[in-house]
């Protein structure tokens, strides 16, 4: 005769994950409509650096400086100097505190974005006044940085610069 087994009936537990509340959210210093943005006319150019892309746009008058609808400095925080690196487009043509800038910034990571936004200014700058351009081309703002990842080749263990690997014997 069969043996009759003993079988364990479980139930199966369904787990819900609870979306967290709206409090628990990190919260946005400012939303997007409580920065200063002068109504005046404004000047657009367009930074690039590694993949990075900024489109720039300078307002004659003073205000909240914005990428990304976050404020320049929250932004850019984690970066050494970045205030200093962003604000030398002003300091060369002597233009500190005359422009509020707004910039929407995509791809590549934070330190290449700060480059591509500093590219951007020093492009608005020269559109806004063509006289600029003495102050920035020889300091390089001018210039765009083309240096990218290369590109990995195939057969060559994942790596762009590998060498294959030679037969002992």
């Amino acid at each position: 005769m069969a043996i009759r087994m003993n079988k364990k009936t479980s139930k199966v537990k369904k787990i819900i994950k609870k979306a967290p509340k709206p409090s628990a959210l990190k919260v946005k210093s400012k939303a997007s409509s409580d920065f200063k943005l002068p109504n005046t006319k404004y000047t657009e150019a367009i930074g690039r650096r590694k993949t990075a892309t900024a489109r720039v746009r300078i307002f004659e008058g003073s205000g909240d400086s914005v990428v990304n609808d976050q404020l320049i400095a929250n932004y850019f925080e984690g970066i050494r100097n970045a205030a200093s690196i962003y604000m030398l487009p002003f300091n060369l043509t002597g233009t500190k505190g005359k422009f509020t800038v707004s910039a929407k910034v995509s791809g590549s990571g934070k330190k290449a974005q700060l480059d591509a936004i500093t590219h951007g200014l020093s492009s608005a700058l020269v559109k806004h006044n063509p006289e600029f351009r003495t102050f920035l081309k020889p300091a390089g703002l001018l210039t765009r940085d083309d240096r990218t990842k290369e590109t990995r080749k195939v057969g060559m263990g994942g790596k762009a610069r590998r060498k294959r690997q030679s037969p002992k014997r």
